[in-house]
């Protein structure tokens, strides 16, 4: 586990909302928000975005919220319509209640919560829309764990979005990120109309095309601990085909002078 940066203040006073999507990630989600709120970072909320999880994911839910109300806040939606609706939902809430900066994170551990105050750092030492937290930038590492068809998968992912899409971002299927509001507002979450993992590809493609300036900072990706990957093959089918409907959908957004 690596060492959080200690921010200065005021930036370490900075309201961001972490918004979490669950579906059946009851083991994963005590540990993830008892990392979250250990971090140095007293502006930090939590929102948890759960598809009605069959394994009691949005009670564990409550019952952490009712520890920590101040802090997290549950949305409980009406059942699974894919990663990139939770996200919509979740963070189209955390703007509504005044978040300054939106993260997205996987509930699943892969993600360390540990590299957030590094990453608000960056996003507010430059002037980024929004920071990503990489696999594929030096310094970037994978577990070892992580078996070797879904390094395959995810190296094939992005050199199939990169060579179609033309956007220089080396890890384009990163779910690890901070985003300005201001830069949220500015894509339109309205527009976004990608349901599964091609969601993450769809939102840095949009960034791209307005004119906001990404930045990656390395991470260390781990495997999943506990539960299933909710990798499906309709999921593959649609990252497959999300690049050319990207194109089409979007021809018509360009960047402002």
């Amino acid at each position: 586990m690596i060492e959080p940066v200690q921010l200065p203040s005021p930036w370490r006073d900075a309201r961001l909302t972490v918004v979490v999507p669950t579906y059946n990630e009851a083991g994963n989600l005590p540990v993830l928000v008892d990392r979250l709120l250990a971090l140095s970072l007293p502006g930090l909320s939590i929102l948890i975005a759960d598809d009605n999880s069959p394994d009691g994911t949005g009670e564990v839910a409550d019952k952490l919220a009712a520890e920590h109300p101040d802090r997290i806040q549950v949305v409980h939606r009406a059942g699974k319509e894919g990663l990139g609706r939770a996200y919509v939902d979740g963070i189209s809430r955390a703007l509504d209640g005044g978040a300054d900066f939106v993260a997205q994170m996987d509930a699943d551990l892969s993600h360390p919560p540990e590299a957030l105050p590094g990453m608000l750092g960056a996003l507010l030492s430059t002037q980024a829309g929004v920071v990503i937290g990489s696999r594929y930038v030096p310094g970037g590492e994978l577990d070892e764990a992580w078996p070797l068809y879904r390094r395959m998968l995810s190296g094939w992912a992005n050199l199939y979005v990169h060579t179609l899409l033309r956007v220089r971002i080396r890890d384009l299927t990163a779910g690890f990120k901070i985003w300005r509001a201001d830069a949220l507002r500015d894509i339109g979450l309205e527009r976004v109309q990608s349901n599964g993992y091609s969601f993450q590809v769809e939102m840095h493609y949009l960034a791209t095309k307005l004119g906001h300036t990404i930045v990656e900072v390395p991470i260390r990706f781990e495997e999943r601990r506990d539960g299933e990957s909710k990798m499906s093959t309709a999921t593959k089918i649609e990252s497959a085909l999300m690049p050319f409907m990207l194109r089409s959908r979007h021809r018509g957004i360009t960047r402002k002078s």
